[in-house]
Order: C-alpha cells, then sequence, then structure tokens
C-alpha cells in the first residue's frame, strides 16, 4: 500500500474501516447539537431556563463554527488531521461530562462552549483525514457519506433523547460515545506521513490565497444558501406540524426527526451520480430550485396537510444532495491537498453562517407577518443557489480543463 509523503491519499485503496470511523466521529459530534433541541423542554423544567437561554445553548455550536472555521482549518493544516480529530473528540467528552453535572446555566453553558469547539475541529479535520485515506475514485461516494453524519446524528438524538428520561443521562451519554469514538481512532485511523515541519508563515499565504480563489468562496456561498434554507424550515418544523397538522409534541418531534433523516438519502444519491460523472453545478441548481418550489407549498396555506409534510420530506431528501456535492468537491478545488482542511473550515464557516440566519430572519417573519411571509427568503435563497451553482460550474469547467492538461 502506498502513500504519498506529505499525508495525502491513499493510492489504490480505500480504508473503510477507516472512513466508517471518521463519519462515526461526524455523527458523535452531531448528536450533541441534537440533544440540546430535543432536550429544550427537560432544561426548561429542570433548571428553569428561559427560551433566550435555550437558544444560546444550541445556538453557540453555530457561532463557534461561523467565527472559527478558517482558523481551525489552519490548525489543521499546520498540526495534522488525526491529532486534531482526536483533540475535538476528547473536548467533547470533556465538556459533555461536565455538562451532565452542570449545577447552574453558566456551567452549562460554559461546557457546551467546550462541547461546540470539539465540533468546530471534528468538522473541519475530518474532511483532511478523508481525502487523505480515500482513493480518489472513491472520493465522491465517502464524501457522501461523510455528508450524512449531520441528519444522522441529529435524528439519533431526537430519538433517542426522550428514552433517556432526563437531561443529564443525555449529557453523559454524548460524553461515552466521544470516548469510544477516541478509542476508535486511535485504532483504526491512521496518522499521517510527513517528512518537514510546516511553514506557518507560508501557511498565512496559501490560507490568503484560498480566500481569494473563487472555487472555495462559491462553495462556501452555495453552503450557505443550502443551510439558510434548510433551517429555515428545520429550525421551526415541530412547531409547524403541531400547528398545521394539529399533532401532539412527541408525534411532532417524531415526524420532524424522519423529514431529517431522510436528507441522508440525498447524501448517498450525491455520491452515487457524481461518481456516474452528473454535473456538480447542475445537480446543485437542480436541488436549489426544488428546495424553493417545495417551500411555496410548505409555507403557503394552500394544500393539505398530509401534502405539506410529504413536501417536507421531498425538501429533505433533495437538498441532500447538496451538501454531499459540495464536500466532495472541496479535495478539486482546495489550492493544494494540504490546504483541504482550510477550505472545509471556510465551508464551515459559510454553514454557520445560514445555520444562524436562516432561523432568525424567518423566525421574525413568522412573529410578524405569518407563516406565509417565510417563503420570501427561502425563495431568494433558491434563486441565488442556483446562481451561485451556475458560477460554480464555470470554475468546475476550468478546473477539468486545467487538469486534462
Amino acid at each position: 500500500m502506498l502513500r504519498v509523503n506529505d499525508g495525502g491519499p491513499v493510492v489504490g485503496t480505500t480504508r473503510w474501516s477507516a472512513v466508517a470511523v471518521v463519519v462515526g466521529c461526524g455523527i458523535v459530534s452531531s448528536l450533541q447539537i441534537g440533544k440540546a433541541m430535543i432536550a429544550v423542554p427537560m432544561l426548561h423544567a429542570d433548571l428553569g431556563l428561559d427560551f433566550g437561554q435555550l437558544g444560546w445553548l444550541t445556538g453557540i455550536f453555530a457561532l463557534l463554527g461561523l467565527v472559527g472555521g478558517i482558523p481551525a482549518g489552519a490548525v489543521v493544516a499546520g498540526t495534522g488531521d488525526r491529532r486534531i480529530l482526536l483533540f475535538g473528540l476528547l473536548a467533547i467528552a470533556f465538556g459533555a461530562a461536565i455538562g451532565a453535572s452542570a449545577p447552574s446555566y453558566r456551567v452549562l453553558f460554559a461546557a457546551r462552549l467546550l462541547e461546540g469547539f470539539g465540533y468546530l475541529l471534528i468538522t473541519v479535520s475530518a474532511p483532511s483525514v478523508l481525502q487523505r485515506i480515500a482513493d480518489p475514485a472513491r472520493r465522491d461516494v465517502v464524501f457522501a457519506l461523510w455528508s450524512s453524519f449531520m441528519p444522522t446524528g441529529m435524528a439519533i438524538a431526537m430519538l433517542a433523547g426522550p428514552l433517556l428520561g432526563n437531561w443529564r443521562a443525555v449529557w453523559g451519554s454524548g460524553a461515552v460515545f466521544a470516548v469510544l469514538a477516541v478509542i476508535a481512532v486511535s485504532v483504526v485511523v491512521p496518522p499521517a506521513t510527513r517528512t518537514a515541519a510546516p511553514s506557518w508563515r507560508r501557511l498565512a499565504g496559501d490560507v490568503l490565497a484560498t480566500l481569494r480563489a473563487p472555487g472555495p468562496l462559491l462553495l462556501a456561498v452555495c453552503f450557505a444558501l443550502y443551510a439558510l434554507m434548510f433551517f429555515a424550515l428545520f429550525g421551526f418544523l415541530p412547531v409547524l406540524l403541531m400547528q398545521r397538522m394539529h399533532v401532539g409534541y412527541g408525534t411532532a418531534g417524531l415526524l420532524s426527526a424522519l423529514a431529517t433523516a431522510v436528507n441522508i438519502i440525498g447524501n448517498l444519491a450525491a455520491g452515487m451520480l457524481l461518481a456516474r460523472g452528473v454535473n456538480r453545478a447542475a445537480l446543485i441548481a437542480a436541488a436549489g430550485c426544488i428546495m424553493g418550489v417545495s417551500a411555496l407549498g410548505i409555507f403557503l396555506p394552500a394544500l393539505p396537510d398530509t401534502a405539506v409534510f410529504v413536501l417536507c420530506v421531498v425538501f429533505s431528501t433533495v437538498g441532500g444532495v447538496i451538501p454531499a456535492t459540495l464536500l466532495s468537491s472541496v479535495p478539486l478545488l482546495a489550492p493544494t491537498a494540504a490546504l483541504v482542511p482550510v477550505v472545509a473550515g471556510l465551508l464551515m464557516q459559510g454553514s454557520n453562517l445560514g445555520q444562524m440566519a436562516g432561523p432568525v430572519v424567518v423566525g421574525s417573519l413568522i412573529e410578524s407577518r405569518g407563516w406565509a411571509a417565510a417563503v420570501v427568503p427561502v425563495a431568494v435563497a433558491a434563486v441565488l443557489a442556483v446562481v451561485a451553482a451556475l458560477l460554480l460550474g464555470r470554475v468546475l469547467k476550468a478546473h477539468n480543463a486545467k487538469t486534462a492538461m
């Protein structure tokens, strides 16, 4: 088995056991987001937290990702992806363990900061590990598997959280899973092979070059627009279902978990389509169009309740194509293989920008003008996503022409 000496991809083979462990690390990290969402009623009852405080316990992950994506990517590029992946898992383990015994909101919030820091390190370092251990011919499938970590972890948390009985058990289980992931990474995931210490001065220049390149920026813009559309709906989906379908809290949670989980189908479908040579920009543009059209039927009071939920499922399933396509494009458009984590960090900043903006904008519109007003930002984001996808198509075409020379 051959490896390039800069920690690049394994040539001619894909270490599927290591891929499975890395994807599992992503799922462990996204469990920490889902657990806070499902634990809202328990935290409200036990600690007497208001909804502003509860919002910060969930939103702090997005804020850290928004400001720390590129810096975290630079740290990964300069220090080593496997090492940072392990550090991120340990941060989640300690944060979740502290949170499980937190006597007050301040301690719990500090623990969430530590968890959020770990989440950021994992989501930035994991793509670098995958790029290194995956055969280029299988890279689209590998990154499609990776892109499924978010809906998988959130769906598991929404389904399993209520079964644990109280929020402290939920936090404690998060710590246990993180420790198990540390052991798995230590045993299964190979370290990168390097022949020289990284140059931080050169890395700073490379980061600047990444920011100036059109490809990575367009990837981040597309991810921001997708996240805005997705979280504009799923940030309020349980409430929407309770009001439109007149179902109880438990049923709304179950239906929301189902609608979240089907996003995985789109993730995996994108991997198969890309492996067969389907145009990346066309996939993003088509998915953006379908999400925008589906939003019209979801938010406007024109369809029966069952049809609204079906459109939520379509919205989520088709939308899953976008993150898988964007993440698998990172190794293609990164200036160098060593800067994959920097580009991944830029994508995470775009994702977290949309994750924060979507619920804030849509929530304000719903509060002041009703559910129908939510159509406007989602439709605008869908149109902009199509435009950004077309521009990205030009960049990819130029990249393909350059590599073919």
